[in-house]
């Protein structure tokens, strides 16, 4: 069983990766809405990683014997001023989820729990990659500007974007 203040604090941040997803799907539908099919490509990608990340949550809850309990999700923002400005959003909101994953396994090594510690480090590498990619775009953005061929040329690109599970074989 996973003591009483981890089995909270996991359950809180399950809440926090099914926002990340619903905060993902609502800038898939702004960049949809203005014609930008491969940023909104990118962004329902994202989400779909988002879910995977709670669901992997979610079984280590309920491996452990605990409960999970959800919890309301805050509606997203639904209005932007550019696909610059979501992507720089995203970029900012996954340098917050890194700080939360990093705050749970100073918990975990606050509780003696070296299992979830070790679970945890798992979504500690995948923070690394997930502010890169949205970093990369940011600054891809930040190049081609906000009108003209070069922000059709990286719409196209983004939408050769696939979801990949991963191949461990776990729910991430």
């Amino acid at each position: 069983m996973l003591c009483k203040p981890i089995e909270k604090a996991v359950n809180e941040q399950i809440k926090n990766e099914l926002y990340s997803s619903y905060l993902y799907l609502s800038m898939s539908s702004w960049l949809s809405a203005h014609d930008f099919k491969g940023m909104a490509n990118w962004m329902r990608i994202q989400a779909k990683e988002e879910d995977l990340h709670a669901m992997k949550m979610y079984d280590y809850v309920l491996d452990h014997g605990n409960r999970v309990e959800l919890k309301a999700l805050d509606q997203p923002p639904s209005e932007f001023k550019s696909p610059l400005d979501i992507f720089e959003q995203a970029y900012r909101h996954e340098l917050k989820v890194t700080r939360m994953i990093h705050d749970l396994v100073a918990l975990a090594r606050e509780h003696k729990d070296p299992a979830t510690e070790v679970f945890l480090n798992w979504f500690v590498t995948e923070q690394v990659e997930e502010e890169a990619s949205a970093d990369n775009v940011v600054q891809q953005l930040k190049l081609v500007g906000d009108k003209g061929n070069g922000l059709l040329m990286l719409d196209r690109l983004l939408q050769q974007r696939v979801f990949t599970p991963p191949a461990t074989g776990g729910a991430a």
